[in-house]
C-alpha cells in the first residue's frame, strides 16, 4: 500500500530527504543545549569569571539559532513534500480514472471517488508531514535525551525504561479499537458524499415533491452516523493523552523526589544542581516525545485506512487495453456483431445480450427500438469499446474492435448517450470537446444541423454564451441538440443516438434525421429511440426484446410481421393513423 503511495512523492523527494535531516540537527542542537546550561550553572555555582560565563551565553545563542533555523527550514520543506505529495496523488487518481472503462468505474461509486480524492488524500498529506518530521524527530530526540539523561542522571534514567513499556502496550490498544472504527466511518463517508451529491443532482425534483423535510431527515441521519462512530473513536484517542500525563507526572515526581534526596544525601557529589536540572530538562523532552510519538501513530492510525482506499484506485487497471500491436485506421462504419452476448459484471447470473447476430452496412441508418430493459443502450456501448463483449466479437470497419487504439476507434465512433452532459464554459467550449480544433463556421454548421443554431442566435452573446454546469440554464431539448452538435464536429464513420431526441418536439426530430441523411450519406447512424416516428424511416429497424434481437426490417414490414413493434406504434398513434399507414 505504502509502496504504491511513495511512487507519488517524485519531483518531491529532494523534500522529503532534506527534512529529516534538518531535523535531525534541530535534535542535536536541543539535545546540547541543557547539557551546556549544566556547565553553565556549575561554572556560576563554582563562582566563575564573567568572561566564561559571556562565552557560555553566546555559545547557547548560537546553537539557539541553529536550532531555531534548522526548524524553520525542516518546516518550510516539511510542506512543500506534503503538499506535493497530496498534489501528486490527487492528479494521479485523477488521471487513473481517466483511464478506467465503465466496468471499473461501476467498482467506485462517484461519491467514494470524490471521498478518495479529498478528505483521503488530506489525512495522508497530515499524516506524511508527521513521518517526515515528526517521526524522524521524536524517536531521535527519545534517544539522545535518553542518553544524556544517563549521562547526567546516572541510574535514575532506567525510570524511562519502565515507563516506555506501558506507553506502548497502551498505545497499541487504543490502535486496536480505533482501527476498525476508523474503517467503517470512511465507508459512511463515501454513503453520506452519496446522499449530498443525489440531493444537488435531483434537486428540481425534491423540490417538485415538496421532499426537503425528507431529504434533511435522511442527510441528518446519515451525518449522526458518522458523527456516532468518530465519537466512539475519539473518545479511544483521548484516553491517549490522560494515559501520556499520567505517566509524564509520575516520572517527573520520581526524579524530583529522587533527585532532591540524593543532592542533599551526597552534597552535591552524586548528583549536584546543574546535573539535577538538566536531568529535568532531558525528561521533559522524554515524555513529551513519548506524547508525540502517540499522536504520530493516531495520525497513522487514521490515515492508513485512507492510504489503502487510495492505493485501491491506483492500483485498480482498466479492464479495456491496447493491444500490442494495435490498428489506427477504421476503413468504414460497418458494424458486425457475431454471436455476442454481454453480461456487466462477471459475478452477474443472467446475460444482458445474448446471441446477437447483426451486420450493419457503412452509411445504413439504423433504428433500435424496444420496451425498457430490452438492451438496446447495452448494445451501442460495445460498439465503441466502453465495454468489451463477453462472448463473441463486436467488429468496426471489418476489424475486431479489441484490435484498435481506443482513442482512434472511439474517434471514429461518435456517442450520443443517454443522459446528456455539458460542462462549464461557453458554447463554443462545450462544441469543441467534439473537434478541439473547430473553426467557427464548421461549429455553425454543425449546430445547423443538430437545430441548434436557431435557439443559440436568440442568446445575447450567441455561442459566447456560458454554459452552467451541467446545462442548468439550458432546457432539454437545448441540451440534447447542442450535444447531438457536438457529435457531429467529430465527423465520425459511425453516429449513436441513445434516445438523444426524446425531449425535442416531433417537427425538430424530423428535422435533424433529414438533415443528417442529406449531409453526412456516409456515416453510419444508429439511433436508438422509444418513438416509432424517430426511426420509422431508418433503412432498418431493430426490434429488441430481453437482450435479444427479436426482428429485423423496414418499418412496413415490421407493422405486418412484428407484434412487439405494431404494439410499440398503435400504443402512440392513433388508430386512424395505422389503418392509414
Amino acid at each position: 500500500m505504502w509502496t504504491v503511495l511513495i511512487k507519488s512523492i517524485r519531483e518531491y523527494k529532494k523534500a522529503s530527504i532534506a527534512t529529516p535531516v534538518l531535523v535531525s540537527m534541530e535534535v542535536v542542537m536541543e539535545c546540547i543545549i541543557p547539557f551546556i546550561i549544566a556547565e553553565l550553572v556549575n561554572r556560576i555555582k563554582a563562582g566563575s569569571e564573567m568572561k566564561v560565563i559571556a562565552v557560555y551565553g553566546l555559545v547557547l545563542i548560537l546553537m539557539a539559532g541553529l536550532s531555531l533555523l534548522f526548524g524553520a527550514l525542516a518546516g518550510s520543506t516539511c510542506a512543500t513534500a506534503s503538499c506535493g505529495l497530496a498534489r501528486n496523488l490527487r492528479k494521479d487518481m485523477f488521471y487513473r480514472i481517466q483511464t478506467y472503462s465503465f466496468e471499473n468505474i461501476d467498482h467506485f461509486s462517484t461519491s467514494s471517488l470524490v471521498t478518495r480524492l479529498t478528505t483521503d488524500v488530506t489525512n495522508v498529506q497530515n499524516a506524511y508531514m508527521m513521518i517526515i518530521r515528526t517521526a524522524i524527530r521524536c524517536p531521535l530526540m527519545l534517544l539522545f535525551a535518553f542518553v544524556m539523561a544517563f549521562v547526567m542522571g546516572g541510574k535514575m534514567a532506567f525510570i524511562f525504561l519502565i515507563v516506555a513499556p506501558f506507553l506502548a502496550f497502551g498505545l497499541y490498544l487504543v490502535i486496536r479499537k480505533t482501527m476498525p472504527l476508523f474503517r467503517r466511518v470512511f465507508t459512511k463517508y463515501d454513503a453520506l458524499n452519496n446522499s449530498i451529491q443525489e440531493n444537488v443532482k435531483a434537486m428540481r425534483v425534491v423540490k417538485s415533491y415538496v421532499r426537503e423535510d425528507y431529504e434533511k431527515t435522511k442527510f441528518g441521519a446519515a451525518a449522526e452516523d458518522v458523527c456516532q462512530d468518530f465519537t466512539r473513536a475519539e473518545r479511544i484517542l483521548a484516553l491517549n493523552n490522560p494515559m501520556m500525563q499520567f505517566c509524564l507526572y509520575t516520572v517527573m515526581v520520581f526524579v524530583l523526589s529522587y533527585g532532591s534526596y540524593t543532592i542533599i544525601t551526597s552534597r552535591g557529589l552524586d548528583l549536584d544542581v546543574g546535573q539535577f536540572s538538566a536531568l529535568l530538562t532531558y525528561s521533559f523532552m522524554i515524555l513529551n516525545s513519548l506524547m508525540m510519538i502517540s499522536m504520530v501513530f493516531v495520525m497513522i492510525t487514521m490515515a492508513s485506512e485512507s492510504a489503502k482506499r487510495i492505493a485501491e484506485v491506483l492500483a485498480e487497471k482498466s479492464s479495456l487495453s491496447n493491444p500490442e500491436h494495435p490498428l489506427y485506421t477504421v476503413q468504414d462504419g460497418s458494424v458486425d456483431f457475431e454471436n455476442v452476448s454481454f453480461k456487466y459484471s462477471r459475478k452477474a447470473e443472467r446475460m444482458a445480450l445474448s446471441g446477437i447476430q447483426l451486420h450493419i452496412r457503412s452509411g445504413e441508418t439504423i433504428g433500435i427500438i424496444g420496451g425498457t430493459g430490452s438492451s438496446k443502450s447495452s448494445l451501442i456501448q460495445l460498439i465503441s469499446r466502453l465495454y468489451d463483449a463477453t462472448e463473441g466479437v463486436v467488429k468496426v470497419g471489418g476489424e475486431d474492435v479489441r484490435a484498435y487504439d481506443l482513442e482512434t476507434l472511439r474517434n471514429q465512433v461518435a456517442v450520443v448517450l443517454q443522459k446528456n452532459i455539458l460542462f462549464s464554459g461557453t458554447i463554443k467550449e462545450n462544441l469543441r470537446w467534439g473537434n478541439p480544433d473547430a473553426t467557427d463556421e464548421e461549429m455553425v454548421q454543425a449546430c445547423k444541423l443538430a437545430q441548434a443554431d436557431e435557439f443559440i442566435s436568440q442568446f445575447p452573446d450567441k455561442y459566447d454564451t456560458y454554459i452552467e454546469q451541467g446545462g442548468a440554464n439550458v432546457s432539454g431539448g437545448q441540451k440534447q441538440r447542442l450535444c447531438i452538435a457536438r457529435a457531429l464536429l467529430k465527423k465520425p464513420k459511425i453516429l449513436i443516438l441513445d434516445d438523444s431526441t426524446s425531449a425535442v418536439d416531433t417537427r425538430t426530430d424530423a428535422l435533424i434525421r433529414k438533415a443528417m441523411r442529406e449531409y453526412i450519406p456516409e456515416t453510419t447512424k444508429i439511433i436508438i429511440a422509444q418513438r416509432t416516428s424517430s426511426v420509422s424511416d431508418a433503412d432498418r429497424i431493430i426490434v429488441m426484446e430481453g437482450g435479444s434481437i427479436n426482428a429485423i426490417g423496414t418499418h412496413q414490414e415490421l407493422m405486418a410481421n412484428n407484434e412487439i413493434y405494431r404494439d410499440i406504434y398503435t400504443s402512440q398513434n392513433k388508430a386512424g393513423d395505422h389503418d392509414a399507414d
